[in-house]
């Protein structure tokens, strides 16, 4: 299910909610499953409790589950999923654009690069 990196510089309660964060935007964990317990993930991934606690935590204050007192945690909506997602990187990408701007770099080759990855995206669905 998740894969972790100790040496990663990244914290663990991060790569854990990348993680979770990842199979729920692929459906691997469908809208309303059910998590693995806090102290389940804690024994399979062999780390503290409370590290769980916070990353389940983060991702319910973001919208990607739901607790549900005494029953646990669940994945919430596809659809909302994807919504708070969508939100998260287009404030990513005003902050880059914004930053690019700075560095002179020209609205004509932003566009450019933006047409570039939609035609390989195309090429990749179609």
């Amino acid at each position: 299910m998740l894969q972790l990196n100790y040496r990663d510089a990244k914290p663990i309660y991060e790569q854990i909610k990348e993680g979770i964060r990842h199979l729920l935007l692929t459906n691997a964990i469908a809208a309303d499953e059910k998590l693995p317990s806090v102290r389940e993930l804690a024994s399979t991934l062999a780390i503290n409790p409370n590290t769980i606690q916070r990353a389940y935590k983060e991702l319910e204050a973001e919208g990607y589950v739901y607790s549900v007192k005494g029953r646990g945690t669940f994945a919430s909506a596809t659809d909302s999923i994807h919504r708070n997602r969508e939100q998260e990187l287009l404030l990513t990408f005003d902050d880059v654009v914004s930053e690019l701007f700075v560095l002179d770099v020209s609205g004509e080759e932003l566009r450019c690069r933006m047409d570039h990855l939609e035609q390989g995206r195309v090429r990749e669905n179609g």
